[in-house]
């Protein structure tokens, strides 16, 4: 159960949706709480993430790779279609295992997931030499694209993560014996 209560949104048949969104409603019928906090954070979230020139593809192994440093169940288990449209596939996600090492990760997606690493668990090891190396595929612009994903999904991520919103995961992102979970090798809820 979820630690922090939900508000019933209206006009929302939740026996209609898809379990991922089910989970997504649970993390905003909290958000729900302050609803003009809501909608300024649902306004943000959609511009970084959709009116950015970065890949679905990309957005999403970072989104997924801070999920598993922030341990947010909820973040983990979801999959978003435009991102398996985009080429996120199983095997794609398990490269998010050893990212540095992943067959399936271009050398521009092994840089921002490097980038992405540092932004999770020591920013301040982000210096030249990491921008540097991510100026080699990526235009400045894409830079901040970068940044601001990784922020949205750092500070949101580990937000959730304390909410515990997890009555609509399966049983293998529930547990809450406090054992590391991955978001590779585990079973995915879509997110239409």
């Amino acid at each position: 159960m979820a630690r922090v209560n939900s508000v019933e949104l209206p006009g929302v048949d939740i026996a209609a949706l898809d379990q991922g969104t089910k989970v997504n409603i649970g993390v905003a019928g909290i958000l729900a709480q302050r609803p003009v906090m809501a909608e300024c954070l649902g306004a943000f979230s959609d511009a970084v993430i959709h009116s950015g020139t970065l890949p679905r593809r990309l957005v999403e192994l970072i989104r997924l790779r801070i999920a598993f440093h922030n341990q947010c169940r909820s973040c983990m288990a979801i999959r978003y279609r435009e991102a398996l449209e985009d080429g996120v596939t199983d095997d794609l996600v398990c490269s998010l295992e050893t990212p540095q090492e992943g067959p399936d990760l271009t050398p521009a997606e092994r840089a921002a997931l490097r980038f992405a690493d540092l932004f999770a668990t020591n920013h301040l090891a982000i210096d030249d030499v990491i921008y540097d190396d991510l100026r080699q595929y990526y235009t400045e612009g894409e830079l901040v694209e970068i940044g601001l994903n990784c922020a949205l999904d750092v500070g949101i991520g580990r937000l959730a993560a304390t909410w515990h919103v997890t009555d609509d995961l399966s049983d293998d992102f529930r547990d809450g014996d406090g054992k590391i979970l991955t978001p590779w090798g585990q079973p995915q809820l879509i997110v239409s």
